[in-house]
């Protein structure tokens, strides 16, 4: 009985799933039992020339600070003081030079932005709306009118239809500030035109633009498009949001 038990075994043990466990001359490749093996994933290619300047760039622009503050007024000393900052970066210290706009613009150094933006264009570097913008306010603020609207031409005529709300809004307040709503209105005739949806306190500045040329019934055209149909309030301690054509607004 054992021996007949033992023979119908026989078959089933000795008999191999085909296409499983056959090697070199048909032996098995690995032990029974074993886990099959898992292809390694390929590594992750590290290539040394994409470098992202993050390291010590802080540092950096305090230097170009440093370089330019105590200079004379000169284009020449100011753009040597700059090529001198940047001569031995193996890349050109781009986030370095972003920093030190905005640590100029706290400091409302305008006419260093002026001369440091300019020497940057110069170099073909960090060509953004930011600093397009930063240097349309250094150069209002520094009472450069007209170089800033010539400025604005460029870019309009360059970029047309990429222009940002934020460009079309600076100059639009500066026109209000310099009281020149025929500027306003040209502006906002760029803005239509391209699609551009003004926001609310350009919207308003806009209003008073055609009031200044008699014209209420197109700045109530403006206020109804543009300013949106409800606001937030204060009403009996609490912020609630009203419609702005209510009895609340």
């Amino acid at each position: 009985m054992a021996g007949a038990f033992a023979l119908r075994l026989v078959p089933r043990l000795a008999a191999a799933p085909p296409g499983r466990g056959k090697g070199v001359g048909g032996g098995s490749t690995h032990a029974a039992g074993s886990r099959a093996l898992v292809p390694k994933k390929p590594k992750k290619e590290h290539h040394l020339w994409i470098r992202k300047e993050t390291a010590g760039s802080g540092k950096k622009a305090l230097r170009l600070i440093d370089a330019v503050s105590k200079l004379p007024n000169e284009r020449e000393a100011i753009y040597g003081a700059l090529d001198k900052w940047s001569a031995f970066e193996p890349e050109f210290p781009i986030i370095s030079a972003a920093k030190a706009l905005v640590m100029l613009k706290r400091q409302r150094k305008w006419l260093r932005i002026i001369q440091v933006t300019k020497w940057l264009m110069s170099k073909g570097q960090v060509l953004t709306w930011t600093t397009y913008d930063t240097l349309l306010l250094a150069l209002f603020m520094d009472g450069r009118v007209d170089e800033a609207e010539s400025i604005w031409n460029t870019v309009i005529e360059t970029h047309t239809r990429s222009v940002p709300k934020r460009l079309f809004s600076r100059m639009i307040l500066m026109y209000d500030i310099r009281q020149r709503p025929d500027k306003i209105l040209e502006v906002f005739a760029d803005m239509e035109e391209l699609g551009v949806r003004p926001d609310e306190d350009t919207a308003r500045w806009i209003g008073s633009a055609f009031v200044a040329f008699g014209q209420e019934e197109k700045e109530k055209y403006v206020l109804e498009k543009y300013l949106k149909k409800w606001k937030y309030i204060h009403f009996n301690g609490e912020r609630v949001r009203v419609r702005r054509d209510g009895p609340l607004a």
